[in-house]
């Protein structure tokens, strides 16, 4: 197993936290993982690149991922002004944070997940904000399944503690039950 993937996010929803979080959950499972941002001038909803990798053997490679295995988008409206689906591999995953499905490309299998509603179910607010890091983090261990849910809570309360890990967990939890996968016609 060797998973790369791409987020595309706005700055402050979360995408870096989410890969943090991603890698943090595959060590636990005794897994390999790498995280890193792409930071140029970015600014509070600016649009915001990271980048994980997830695999069963040591990673030797150290760059930024240009054919991604998945791609997933924290916000609907990053795909009218970014290639969000540049470079990703043929028969690529797609996750995108809507509470409708959203058609890109039939040659990918697309999912999608309401990760704001969920975030505000939550409470996980911030300056107004909806985070919906641990939401969308979620959704990419019920796509891909090579992680348990159980790891990505614990890494979750690795990183905060008390009512915000709770909270944190059970937004990932939520998202892991509900994501979608839109069936193309």
């Amino acid at each position: 197993m060797f998973i790369e993937i791409r987020f595309h996010g706005r700055g402050g929803q979360g995408a870096v936290t989410a890969a943090n979080l991603l890698v943090a959950s595959a060590l636990i499972e005794g897994k390999y993982g790498q995280a890193f941002p792409f930071f140029g001038a970015e600014r509070r909803g600016a649009p915001v690149l990271a980048f994980a990798r997830i695999s069963d053997k040591p990673i030797r490679i150290h760059s930024e991922i240009k054919e991604p295995d998945v791609v997933v988008v924290f916000d609907p409206s990053l795909i009218e002004i970014v290639d969000v689906i540049k470079g990703l591999k043929p028969n690529g995953k797609i996750i995108i944070n809507s509470p409708e499905p959203v058609k890109l490309d039939d040659s990918y299998e697309t999912y999608y997940v309401d990760a704001t509603r969920i975030a505000l179910k939550y409470g996980l607010v911030l300056a107004g904000w909806p985070l919906i890091n641990t939401a969308m983090l979620g959704a990419i261990i019920g796509v891909l399944r090579v992680i348990s849910i159980e790891s990505v809570v614990k890494a979750i309360k690795s990183n905060w503690s008390g009512k915000l890990a709770e909270l944190n967990a059970n937004a990932a939890i939520d998202a892991y039950n509900s994501v979608k996968k839109y069936n193309q016609v």
